[in-house]
């Protein structure tokens, strides 16, 4: 597992550009973290490693947000997901496999990630600003931000 702290969401965001250097097009990134805690910022990192977007947000309204690039790239948000019923009206297992696919509130759907999927915890730190950054199932564990 790599660990890593962000002071600002510019650093958090620099954290999932250096992540976008590592992915190969086909991922599963399940994020887990409260309501702000900077999956939004980071998943802007990864797009604008990938992509030419400069517009990322969270899709809360729209379930999946569609980015295009050096990979597709499709941002969900599972929050009001709450049954494989609501997986498959959304056709997320069409997904799969066809790019990188990035999760918020991957709890509620936990069952459904596939074996090797990355999961990429945001934590608050001691001070306001302050993120602890963990990621699991990718290499990154030499890597500085």
């Amino acid at each position: 597992m790599a660990s890593f702290v962000s002071n600002s969401v510019e650093e958090t965001e620099r954290i999932g550009k250096i992540v976008s250097s590592y992915l190969i097009g086909n991922e599963v990134i399940a994020y887990e973290g409260g309501l702000g805690a900077g999956k939004t910022a980071f998943t802007r990192g990864i797009v604008s490693g990938l992509t030419d977007e400069d517009c990322v947000s969270s899709p809360t309204f729209s379930i999946v947000n569609e980015y295009s690039g050096k990979f597709p790239v499709y941002h969900f948000d599972m929050y009001r997901i709450n049954s494989w019923d609501d997986l498959y009206s959304i056709g997320f297992f069409d997904y799969i496999g066809n790019g990188i696919l990035i999760i918020e509130w991957s709890e509620n759907i936990e069952e459904a990630l596939p074996d090797n999927y990355i999961k990429i915890k945001i934590s608050y730190g001691s001070s306001d600003n302050e993120r602890i950054i963990e990621i699991e199932g990718l290499n990154i564990e030499n890597t500085c931000i």
